[in-house]
C-alpha cells in the first residue's frame, strides 16, 4: 500500500528569518494523523534568512540528521564542534542524554535551505555523539546511496532504520527491496518523480507498507529523493 502526503498539505510558518515546512507535528503545528511514520519522527524543510538562524538549545534522546540542499550552515554544539556545512553535507547528532547546539546560516548574503530529520532512538541514555558526510552528485547520480544506519558502512544512527539519498534523470528508475514488516517513507527533494506509480513533486512524500518493493521514476532532470527503510 501507497500513501501520499502532498507538500501543501504540510504545516507551514513563515517567521520572516524562517521560512519552515513540517512534515510531521512540530512546534505550533498539531495534526494527530501526522506525528510520525514508525520511528520517524520529524521533517522539517527550512529556509533560513542570510545571518539568520537558531540560537543555542537543547535536545535530548534524538537521532537528528540534517542535510543542506544549498547554501551554508553553521554549527556549533556542547560537544566542541564547530563546522560549516556546504550543499551536499549531511551532519548525524546523537542528542542522548543531552546537548546543546546552534544552527545559523553561514551567509551574509545568501539564504541556506536544508532538512532537518528527527529519528527516535532505540533506547534512551545514549551518549552523545556527532558525524558529518559529504555526498558529491557523482556520488547519488543513477542510485540510492545509503548516508545512515546503525551496521555502519554510512553515518552511524542508533536505531533500526537506515537512510538513503538518490538522484534519477527523467525517465531513471531507482529500485529499493523492502524486507517483510518494514515500510518505507519516500520524500521527495526537487524535482518530480513517480513512486509506485504515483507522481509526486518536491515536498510531497510517500508512506509505503506491505510491500516487497519501491519504484522510484525520475520525472524531471535531477530529481532527488529521500528514502528511509524503518522496521
Amino acid at each position: 500500500m501507497t500513501t501520499i502526503r502532498k507538500a501543501e498539505e504540510r504545516g507551514h510558518a513563515d517567521h520572516g528569518w524562517l521560512n519552515t515546512y513540517h512534515t510531521f507535528s512540530f512546534a505550533d503545528y498539531f495534526d494527530r494523523k501526522h506525528m510520525g511514520f514508525r520511528t520517524l519522527r520529524v521533517i522539517n524543510e527550512d529556509r533560513v534568512a542570510p545571518g539568520m538562524g537558531f540560537g543555542a538549545h537543547g535536545h535530548e534522546n534524538m537521532e537528528i540528521i540534517s542535510y543542506v540542499l544549498s547554501g551554508a550552515l553553521a554549527h556549533k554544539d556542547s560537544m566542541g564542534h564547530v563546522e560549516t556545512l556546504r550543499a551536499g553535507e549531511l551532519q548525524r547528532m546523537t542528542a542522548g542524554t543531552g546537548i546543546v547546539h546552534s544552527e545559523y546560516n553561514g551567509s551574509r548574503s545568501e539564504p541556506v535551505h536544508f532538512l532537518q530529520i528527527w529519528i527516535r532512538p532505540e533506547r534512551a541514555g545514549l551518549e552523545p555523539g556527532y558525524e558529518q558526510m559529504k555526498l558529491d552528485d557523482v556520488d547519488k547520480r543513477g542510485k540510492l546511496v545509503l548516508v545512515a544506519a546503525p551496521e555502519g558502512g554510512a553515518m552511524k544512527i542508533h536505531q533500526d532504520a537506515r537512510v538513503l539519498i538518490g538522484q534519477a534523470e527523467a525517465g531513471q528508475e531507482l529500485a529499493y527491496s523492502l524486507a517483510p514488516e518494514r515500510g518505507a517513507w519516500v520524500h521527495v527533494i526537487r524535482g518530480e518523480a513517480t513512486v509506485n506509480g504515483n507522481r509526486l513533486g518536491a515536498g510531497d512524500a510517500a508512506a509505503v507498507t506491505e510491500e516487497e518493493k519501491i519504484a522510484i521514476r525520475g520525472e524531471a532532470a535531477e530529481s532527488e529523493v529521500l528514502v528511509f527503510d524503518l522496521a
